[in-house]
C-alpha cells in the first residue's frame, strides 16, 4: 500500500469526518423521530441516583415511563440513568428492554451526569469507571446512545491541562463505547461555549463521539446560531421549550435548522417547566407535526 492509500485508509479507520466539518455525511433528507426524556418527570421517580425518595404526585418508574411514551406516540424513550433503582442488575435492564420492545418504543438512549473537568486524580478515575459501567448498562438495554457531560466551564477554568485530561478521559470511554457499538454524545452542559464544545469533540476525534445537542444550554447572545453550528456534529438532539434565560424557544426554527443540516436521528423532548403529565402531551403533538 503506498503512502497516499495508507493515509486515506487511516482517516477512514478513525471515522475522520473532521475535514468535512461535521460528524458524518448523511445522505438524503432529514429524518426526525420523536423521543421523550425521563428527566422530564424527574420529580415523580421513586429513585434518584440510586437512592429511594418520596416523589410528589403520581409516582413513576422506568416501566410506567415507557408506557407513557407508548401512549403518547413517542418513537423513543430516553432512560436517564439517575432514576434507575440502585440495585438494578442485568436482569432488570433486560426487563426494561423487553417491556419497551413489546410497547413498540425504542430505548433511544440514556444519560449520565459525569464530570471530567476535575483534573487528574482519584475522583476523575472514579468518574471514568462509573461512565464505563453505564455504557455497559446502555448496551444491556439496547440503547445506541449515551449522553455524557465533559464538565463545567468553572471546572475547566484552571487551564489547558484539565482540558487535555478531559479529552483523554473521553477518548478512553470512546474506545470502550466503540467496542460495545455505542455512541457518546457530549452535551453543551455546565456553561461551556459552542466553540469549546466543538473543540472537545474534534480533539477526541472518534467515530463514536459526537454532540448531544441540547437547545436550552447555549449561553451566548445568539443561541440559534450556536445550535446551527453544532447541528452537523449531533448524534442526538434534546429540545427544551425554553432557550437562553428562559425565553420561549422557537421550535419551528430549531426543527428547520435540523432539516437544513439533514439531521437523521432522534429529537428528544426534555421538559423542565410546569406539570409534565398535563403539558407534555401537547408539546409532543406539536413536535410530531413539525417533524413529520
Amino acid at each position: 500500500m503506498n503512502r497516499r492509500l495508507f493515509l486515506g485508509a487511516a482517516a477512514a479507520a478513525v471515522g475522520a469526518p473532521l475535514g468535512s466539518g461535521r460528524f458524518a455525511e448523511r445522505k438524503g433528507d432529514a429524518r426526525l423521530p420523536i423521543g421523550l426524556a425521563a428527566y422530564s418527570f424527574r420529580d415523580h421517580f421513586a429513585w434518584m441516583k440510586g437512592k429511594t425518595r418520596k416523589p410528589g404526585g403520581e409516582v413513576m418508574d422506568m416501566f410506567s415511563f415507557v408506557d407513557f411514551c407508548a401512549e403518547h406516540g413517542c418513537h423513543g424513550a430516553e432512560l436517564t440513568s439517575y432514576f434507575f433503582p440502585g440495585n438494578a442488575d442485568a436482569d432488570y435492564f433486560h426487563k426494561v428492554k423487553r417491556h419497551a420492545f413489546l410497547r413498540g418504543v425504542d430505548v433511544c438512549g440514556t444519560a449520565i451526569g459525569n464530570d471530567f473537568s476535575t483534573g487528574k486524580g482519584d475522583r476523575l478515575d472514579e468518574e471514568i469507571v462509573a461512565a464505563k459501567a453505564w455504557l455497559k448498562k446502555a448496551a444491556l438495554m439496547g440503547a445506541p446512545h449515551v449522553r455524557f457531560f465533559a464538565g463545567t466551564g468553572k471546572g475547566f477554568a484552571a487551564g489547558d491541562e484539565r482540558v487535555e485530561t478531559a479529552v483523554a478521559a473521553l477518548r478512553e470511554c470512546a474506545a470502550y463505547a466503540g467496542e460495545l457499538g455505542l455512541f457518546i454524545g457530549i452535551e453543551n452542559h455546565g456553561a461551556i461555549t459552542a466553540d469549546f464544545l466543538l473543540e472537545l469533540v474534534k480533539k477526541v476525534n472518534s467515530p463514536w463521539v459526537g454532540i448531544n445537542l441540547d437547545s436550552g444550554n447555549f449561553i451566548s447572545d445568539d443561541p440559534y446560531a450556536d445550535f446551527e453550528r453544532c447541528a452537523p456534529w449531533a448524534v442526538n438532539v434534546q429540545l427544551k421549550i425554553h432557550i437562553r434565560r428562559n425565553e420561549p424557544a422557537d421550535l419551528p426554527r430549531l426543527i428547520g435548522l435540523l432539516r437544513k443540516e439533514s439531521y437523521q436521528g432522534y429529537v428528544v423532548l426534555e421538559y423542565e417547566s410546569g406539570e409534565p403529565f398535563e403539558e407534555i402531551p401537547g408539546y409532543l403533538r406539536s413536535l410530531r407535526e413539525l417533524c413529520a
